[in-house]
Parts: C-alpha cells; structure tokens; sequence
C-alpha cells in the first residue's frame, strides 16, 4: 500500500507495479488525496483513478485498488464508472476501497464539500448503495437525501463477476460496520496489534450475522506500516531514513525487524483473524523492500 500523494511520480508508479509482478505481490493499494499529509506541499500528487487506470493497461496479473476513496470527491456515477472502466481494461483485478472522507484541508483547497461528519456518512451510505447498483442492475434507480437516479443501465458492467470487491474501513465503530455489513466485501481496518484486530474482526462477524450474512465470508484485513531489511543494517539505514524523511519512527503495531521477526508478526496477525494484509510502505523507492516481502516474507504466510 503506497502513499500516492506524497511525491509518487508516474515512473515510480510503473517501477512499483513492475516490482510488485516480478516478486509475487498479488496486489498493489494507494491512498486517495490530493494534497500531500506531510506538510510537504512541494511533493506532487497524481489522481488516484488516473493512476490505477493507467496501471490496469501496463499489468499482466496485480490487482489494483484504493484505500480508500472519499466518497465527498467523486460522484458515484463516476466512481462506479472508473472502477468499471478500470477492471475492463485490467480484465477483472480491480478492488474498490471507499469512505467517508476526513482530510478537511484538502477539501478546501480543491473546492469539495465537506461538511460535518454526519452528512460525510450519509453521503458514504448513499455511494455504497449506488456504487453496487450501478454495476449489478440493468435498471437502476435511486432517490435519496443527496443524489438521485433514474433508470439507468450503466454500461460496461466490470468483469468481475458479481461486481468488483467493495471495501470499506474503518475501527469497527457500529456505523462503518453495520454499512459493511450490508454492502461490502471486505472490512479494512488500520494499524492494529493482533488482540485489536480480534475484537475489530468479532464485532464485524457479528453484523454480518446480524445482516443475515455468513460471517464465514467476511474477508477481514489489516493495512499496518512496514519497514523490513534483509540484515539488521539494512533495517537500521530504512528506519533512519524513516526518521529523516517523514520525521516518525515505526509505531510498535507496525510490521518490522528482519525477516524472521516480520514473519512472526504477520503469524499472529493470521492467528488473530486477519484475511490478508496491506503493508503501507512509506519508502516507496525502496523496491528492494518489496522484493524482500514477496520472495521471503509473503511465502512464509502461505
């Protein structure tokens, strides 16, 4: 999972999915922002969609998606459109992470609304819904607070058969969970340690079964900070590196350590209940870090 709005240029982007395919990572996630986090404003900031359509065209087997896309910065016509578009070109690797929206500084400096956390929801609930529709009905309508539709028979449906995985995340509060509940695929959740992610994962399972869907398919994942070296000096330089160029230190929920030491932790993840995990990779030029994770980190879980 790449940082898109923190200086990923589109050489970098081709480099990381190249990368990606030669080592065995199956897919490939970034964010969705248009104005970096950091406070680096200086650090330029490719659209999302733009870069993963771009990227559906120069792939052979990567599935690609975002974690995640504001509802609150497209329309849901044109979310379900690009996605759409996007796993037609890519032949069916296309997963869809959406949410609500948080970064308010961004939404005023590109004009989007923003308002209050509850409206940000509505309009969350309202995409989820026409998101789904649009790529599973032939005729589709809607008629809701803020957006309505009338009819429509969204053509080309995706390839992927019933629809692209929908993804939605959150911390397991009732709201994002009773919504994943009832439209999603996959329930993400964020930079948590194994007991976390057992609690998050039980109370996701349980609306599902509220929902009257079987908890056994809940796909439940982890997107957590990396940092990994093949040596502890090859650790030692990516964690200064850290220090210098994004002013942090790995958290302890983070995956780090040699190979041995990630490895463990990624096992009591998977004991824990997590379905797959998206290693946030803040040093997105080190592609010897992704080879490290593909050839001894990813086997190791398999």
């Amino acid at each position: 999972m790449i940082e898109g709005q923190e200086g990923v240029s589109w050489p970098q982007w081709q480099a990381l999915a190249d990368a990606c395919e030669r080592h065995g990572i199956p897919a490939l996630f970034r964010s969705d922002h248009y104005l970096p986090l950091g406070g680096r404003l200086e650090r330029e900031v490719h659209d999302a969609w733009a870069t993963i359509c771009a990227l559906a065209a120069t792939t052979e087997r990567l599935r690609l998606g975002t974690l995640v896309s504001p509802a609150t910065f497209r329309h849901p016509s044109v979310l379900a459109k690009l996605a759409a578009g996007a796993d037609q070109i890519s032949g069916g690797r296309i997963d869809v992470g959406l949410g609500a929206g948080w970064n308010e500084a961004e939404h005023a400096a590109y004009g989007f609304p923003f308002g209050t956390m509850g409206s940000r929801m509505e309009v969350f609930a309202e995409q989820l819904e026409i998101v789904h529709g649009l790529w599973t009905s032939d005729d589709f309508s809607f008629a809701g607070e803020h957006y309505r539709l009338t009819g429509v028979d969204a053509l080309p449906k995706p390839v992927q058969r019933p629809h692209p995985r929908l993804i939605v995340g959150g911390v397991a509060k009732p709201r994002t969970v009773q919504l994943a509940a009832r439209w999603a695929d996959e329930y993400n959740t964020v930079f948590a340690g194994p007991q976390e992610c057992r609690e998050r994962r039980a109370a996701v399972a349980a609306a599902w079964a509220a929902a009257g869907r079987d908890p056994g398919t809940l796909v439940f994942s982890l997107m957590t900070g990396c940092v990994a070296g093949r040596d502890e000096a090859e650790l030692a330089r990516r964690t200064r590196r850290l220090q210098d160029e994004h002013g942090m230190t790995p958290p302890a929920e983070w995956v780090t350590g040699t190979p041995d030491a990630a490895i463990a932790q990624l096992r009591a993840l998977r004991d824990a209940g997590v379905d797959r995990v998206m290693l946030q990779l803040l040093l997105h030029d080190e592609l010897e870090q992704i080879e490290l994770i593909g050839t001894e980190l990813a086997p190791a879980l398999a």
